[in-house]
């Protein structure tokens, strides 16, 4: 499709103010009108890159009717950007802004942005490490134990894994922590539990992530199973208000459990999910709160790809 002078202009002006100030489906729209693609050369784009998408919800995204949420959608936004010449997370950031402007969030939650924020932090601290995270390691089982303080703050993490190699020679785990908004990483501390030693660490203060080798001190064959426990030590930032874990693929059985301190039982708790940092969240679930032994629980048979936790009210 040709474009006058005039017209590529202003569709050019349209496209700008739209990735300047979106929503996420103006600024699609306008980039695909840009380059004159019919949805279906945007499809055929896609396939080349891996990735499925039909042309209606193509046709949803450019419209509002439906937003990308599923991570195999996510990865046809990352795509589109690079078909569609735009700046690089410039659909990312208006679907993430989009899904922070329809009501007030949750008081110490955090924001969809700094979730996005701190996955692409703990990409650079894994490559850094040189060890993706789980390279090489399934999950069987997961048990995370979660200490809220006397002040109601994170006090600690104690995960207790289960896993099975892949392949031949995996000695070590890449452990994840995320701090509350406001907490100071510099202050946290690694433990080495049981069946594996500290290795390297590394922390990034803007967003609270912090990650660490958890060594083995031996060498894992294709089908071996290894159990390894370790702690995190937090109690850096201010109220928490929720816990959760993202996984990056299915897996195995999940446990997260979450334990009060005496003066501070919530007042209720519930379960929520999220298929991606950009996906609204659902599953809303309540959880009853053990008031003899201040503590609540969610059991994940088998984990999907994506978020879950816990989140509690104080009075």
């Amino acid at each position: 499709m040709a474009y006058a002078p005039q017209q590529a202009d202003t569709t050019a002006a349209e496209l700008d103010a739209a990735l300047r100030g979106g929503p996420f489906h103006v600024a699609l729209r306008a980039a695909i009108a840009a380059r004159g693609l019919p949805l279906q050369r945007v499809q055929h784009h896609l396939s080349r890159y891996g990735v499925r998408v039909g042309v209606t919800s193509l046709s949803y995204w450019q419209q509002g009717a439906r937003r990308p949420q599923r991570p195999e959608s996510l990865r046809a936004v990352r795509a589109l950007e690079e078909i569609l010449r735009l700046p690089d997370e410039s659909l990312i950031r208006l679907l993430a802004e989009s899904e922070e402007r329809p009501g007030p969030r949750r008081p110490g939650a955090r924001s969809y942005r700094s979730l996005m924020e701190a996955s692409d932090v703990l990409r650079g601290l894994l490559a850094e490490l040189g060890c993706p995270h789980g390279s090489g390691l399934h999950t069987l089982v997961h048990h995370e134990r979660v200490r809220i303080g006397a002040r109601r703050e994170l006090a600690e993490r104690e995960s207790q894994y289960v896993v099975r190699a892949h392949r031949d020679g995996v000695d070590r785990f890449v452990a994840v922590h995320h701090g509350d908004p406001g907490c100071v990483p510099g202050r946290m501390t690694v433990h080495a539990l049981e069946n594996c030693r500290t290795g390297r660490v590394r922390r990034h203060h803007g967003t609270g992530v912090l990650v660490a080798e958890l060594l083995f001190d031996t060498r894992l064959r294709a089908g071996d199973t290894f159990l390894f426990r370790y702690r995190v030590e937090d109690g850096t930032a201010g109220v928490a208000r929720e816990c959760f874990r993202e996984f990056d693929s299915a897996g195995g059985q999940y446990v997260l459990q979450v334990r009060f301190g005496t003066d501070a039982l919530p007042v209720r708790c519930h379960r929520f999910t999220q298929a991606s940092v950009v996906a609204p969240r659902g599953g809303r679930q309540e959880l009853p709160v053990s008031a003899r032994h201040r503590s609540v629980h969610l059991v994940e048979a088998r984990v999907r790809s994506g978020i879950v936790g816990i989140g509690w009210d104080w009075e």
